[in-house]
């Protein structure tokens, strides 16, 4: 079975987090889709960060929330990046991978799916902790693909999915056994693990049957895929 790989944050131990120069280096690795997290600015934009505040990766601070874009274009991401909009992000893609966009706040679910169906994107996998938010959009639209993201062993992780509508629950690797992947596809729910780093942890996670894995270095997993050992 093809395992798709997903690069986190663009990719997150390679270039800046979530900036176009992450995105672009992931895209020039092979991924086949990245992930990003969005949060709403003051004036009510979708600004690509992960923190609610710009203290851990900008040289500014403050909250996200409290600023408006002029100010967070105004920070730097790392080596001179700036702060992406969602649009921007999808201007660089230009579909040619998938993108899963985390919902890192209250309030971003509905201007999500407005800006998906707006720009009419297609390959989109909206995520989120907040499992409510999920469910929201699912209300919102139907057709849109969604995620449950939980970093625990839940007693029962379809029932999360379902609860919230989604076709996917996007859990912590070290969660994952063969046992929590074949309960999930049994009921069709597929199973997108993060964040798998290194050769050691990949090796043995192999044969589980995931759908998609994510990572922070997704340059060493694409090499080891192109080599012909995801099999």
């Amino acid at each position: 079975m093809e395992i798709k790989i997903v690069g986190h944050r663009g990719c997150r131990d390679i270039e800046p987090e979530n900036t176009l120069l992450g995105i672009k280096k992931a895209m020039e690795l092979g991924v086949d889709a990245v992930e990003i997290d969005v949060h709403l600015s003051k004036d009510n934009e979708l600004v690509v960060i992960h923190d609610p505040s710009v203290d851990r990766t900008t040289n500014g601070k403050g909250l996200v929330k409290d600023m408006s874009l002029k100010e967070l274009k105004k920070l730097d991401a790392g080596k001179g990046e700036k702060i992406p909009t969602l649009e921007e992000v999808i201007e660089l893609i230009d579909g040619k991978i998938v993108l899963v966009i985390e919902l890192k706040a209250e309030g971003t679910e509905k201007k999500v799916v407005e800006f998906i169906n707006k720009n009419k994107l297609k390959n989109v996998i909206v995520i989120s902790f907040f499992h409510q938010l999920v469910k929201n959009v699912k209300e919102l639209d139907k057709d849109i693909k969604t995620g449950v993201l939980f970093s625990a062993n839940p007693i029962d992780p379809v029932q999360l999915a379902e609860n919230a509508g989604a076709e996917y629950v996007f859990p912590h690797y070290k969660w994952v056994d063969k046992d929590f992947v074949d309960k999930c596809h049994k009921k069709g729910i597929k199973v997108s693990a993060w964040n798998i780093d290194t050769l050691e942890e990949l090796k043995d996670f192999l044969k589980l049957g995931v759908q998609t894995i994510g990572s922070n270095r997704p340059d060493i997993l694409i090499k080891y895929y192109n080599k012909g050992k995801l099999e």
